[in-house]
């Protein structure tokens, strides 16, 4: 990589951190965050009856969006090369994309809000789009 950092991959590893950290809140503040950022009503309900998996699942989840943050950073030229850079990157941009243009349809009669559904597809769809926007700029380098 070259001395110029890779703007939008930075940007892609702010938003994933943003993800993850407001994983974490969620967990923090219980059911009531559950249940507002639109966690299905199983999981409103788990959480509720002190359950553990509404937590732990929400853990893995803040974990993997902290390791994209991870290699958007790696692939931005900010961190030292994490391995397998050019399809990890492709694959989580794959996922962002897929997660925002899919989500609606696959989503739907999930016990989710319509609202969570639509304006979380936005956000990944939005995700998406920076992450490949950076690897669209860095693929050569990223070889």
């Amino acid at each position: 990589m070259g001395n110029e950092y890779n703007l939008a991959l930075m940007i892609g590893a702010g938003l994933s951190v943003i993800a993850a950290s407001l994983h974490i809140g969620i967990i923090i503040a219980g059911p009531v965050w559950y249940r507002l950022f639109g966690a299905g009503d199983r999981f409103v309900c788990a959480a509720t009856a002190g359950r553990f998996f509404p937590a732990v699942a929400t853990a893995v989840i803040s974990l993997i969006l902290f390791a994209w943050a991870a290699y958007a950073l790696s692939g931005a030229g900010v961190i030292g090369r994490l391995p397998l850079l050019r399809p990890a990157l492709s694959a989580i941009t794959l996922v962002y994309l897929l997660r925002g243009v899919l989500g609606p349809f696959v989503l739907m009669g999930t016990g989710r809000s319509t609202m969570f559904i639509v304006i979380s597809s936005v956000i990944c769809l939005g995700y998406g789009l920076v992450h490949l926007l950076g690897l669209i700029q860095s693929w050569d380098e990223l070889a």
